[in-house]
C-alpha cells in the first residue's frame, strides 16, 4: 500500500515527510487507513532509535478505519473505526491478572518488535523501516496492527478526538480512577498540566465533590486548567508549592498525580500529602527524589507507580469515549489538529506550550 509517513533519520534533525510502502496485512495482522495521530513526548524520546539509513516510524496514538484483515482476524472487520493502543499478550500472568501494561512480553511488542516470520511492514526506497512501535507505527496514512491493540469504536465518533485516548488520555485518567479512585470530598493534586495531568484533572472531575489543584509552569495551562474545572492552580515560581497544598486543603492533598518525572517534582507531591494519601507517578524522568522516610513512614504516605492508566484499553478506552460524549470529559479542548506536512508547526507549537495535545490529521 503507497503511503506518506513522518519518519525520523537523525534525532536532532526535523522529520522528513517520504513516500513509503506498507505490506498487506498476513495472518493475525490488520491493515488500518490512519485518519489521525497525537504526538506524544515518548514518540519524540524514541527518536534515538533511527538513523540515516534505517528511518524509524513513530506514532502510537493512531486513529482510522480498517481497510482490510488477515487471515485469523475475528474481532475487527474492514470499515470499523479503531483506536490503537499498546500490545500485550494476553497469556501472562500480569494480563491474565488485568494488568495488560505491565505484560511479560511488552517491550518485546511494543519496541518496534518483528513480524514473527520477520519480513518488513513498510519500505521507504524500497529498504525496511525500523517500525512496529507499540504494535502501530501510526506517523503514517496506514499502519499494520493486531486484535490486542485494536480497539472498535462508535463511527460516530471524531477521531482526531479519539487518536490520544490510547495513551495520553487514558494514562492521565487511568493514573486517576485506576490507580488512585477519589472518592467524595477529596483532594487531588496534579503535578504538570501537559496532556497527561489535563486528562487526570478531567477525570477526577468525573467524581462528584472532588477537588483539584494543579501546579503548572505554564501560566497559559494554569488558565485553561481552571477553565476545566481545576479549583486552584499554582505557579512552583510563586514559592514552595507543597506548604500552599497542605494550607489549601486543609491538612494535605488525599491524592496526588505527578506527571512530570522531574524527581524534585516527586518529592513536593509527597511533603504536600495528607495522613494516609497516595501519590502515583506516571512520567519516566531520571534521578533521586528527596523524600523524607521519616514523614513517609509517621505519615503513612504511599508512593506507587502506574503505566498506560492501568487500564484494559479494550474495555477503559469505550468507558472514556462515553464519558466524552457525556459531556464529562472534554478532552476535545486540549487538541489541536495539524495536516501530517505540518508536523513542524505542531512540534513548535507544543514547546511553546501553546497547544496542550498535537494531533496530526491524513
Amino acid at each position: 500500500m503507497h503511503t506518506t509517513a513522518v519518519l525520523s533519520r537523525d534525532p536532532s534533525a526535523a522529520f522528513s515527510i517520504e513516500p513509503i510502502e506498507v505490506d498487506e496485512p498476513r495472518a493475525g495482522e490488520i491493515l488500518v487507513r490512519i485518519v489521525a495521530a497525537g504526538i506524544c513526548h515518548t514518540d519524540l524520546v524514541s527518536r534515538r532509535a533511527g538513523a540515516a539509513d534505517r528511518p524509524i516510524l513513530l506514532g502510537h496514538e493512531g486513529a482510522g478505519v480498517v481497510a482490510a484483515v488477515g487471515p485469523d482476524v475475528r474481532a475487527v472487520q474492514p470499515g470499523d473505526h479503531v483506536v490503537l493502543t499498546f500490545r500485550h499478550c494476553g497469556t501472562c500472568r500480569n494480563c491474565g491478572a488485568g494488568r495488560p501494561a505491565y505484560c511479560h512480553r511488552a517491550t518485546a511488542l511494543n519496541q518496534f518488535g518483528r513480524r514473527a516470520h520477520d519480513t518488513p511492514r513498510a519500505l521507504v526506497d524500497g529498504s525496511p523501516i525500523l517500525d512496529g512501535f507499540f504494535g502501530q507505527s501510526s506517523f503514517a496514512g496506514y499502519a499494520l496492527t493486531t486484535e490486542d491493540n485494536t480497539i472498535v469504536v462508535d463511527p460516530a465518533i471524531d477521531l482526531a478526538v479519539a487518536a490520544p485516548f490510547g495513551c495520553g488520555f487514558q494514562t492521565g485518567a487511568g493514573a486517576v480512577l485506576n490507580a488512585l479512585r477519589p472518592e467524595s470530598g477529596a483532594w487531588v493534586a496534579v503535578y504538570g498540566a501537559g496532556a497527561v495531568g489535563m486528562a487526570g484533572l478531567l477525570a477526577a472531575r468525573t467524581v462528584p465533590e472532588v477537588r483539584v489543584v494543579v501546579v503548572e509552569t505554564s501560566a497559559a495551562r494554569r488558565e485553561l486548567a481552571l477553565e476545566l474545572g481545576a479549583d486552584a492552580a499554582l505557579d512552583p515560581a510563586d514559592g514552595p508549592t507543597a506548604a500552599r497544598i497542605r494550607e489549601l486543603t486543609e491538612g494535605g492533598a488525599t491524592h496526588a498525580l505527578d506527571t512530570t518525572g522531574v524527581a524534585a517534582v516527586l518529592g513536593d507531591a509527597v511533603a504536600a500529602l495528607g495522613v494516609g494519601a497516595t501519590v502515583v507517578a506516571v512520567g519516566l524522568g531520571r534521578g533521586t527524589p528527596p523524600i523524607d522516610v521519616g514523614d513517609l513512614v509517621l505519615h503513612g504516605k504511599v508512593i506507587r507507580g502506574c503505566l498506560e492508566g492501568d487500564s484494559v484499553p479494550s474495555a477503559f478506552i469505550p468507558h472514556l469515549l462515553d464519558l466524552h460524549a457525556a459531556g464529562l470529559f472534554p478532552v476535545e479542548r486540549l487538541i489541536a489538529r495539524y495536516p501530517h506536512d505540518e508536523v513542524g508547526a505542531a512540534l513548535a507549537d507544543q514547546r511553546a506550550g501553546t497547544v496542550v495535545k498535537p494531533v496530526l490529521t491524513w
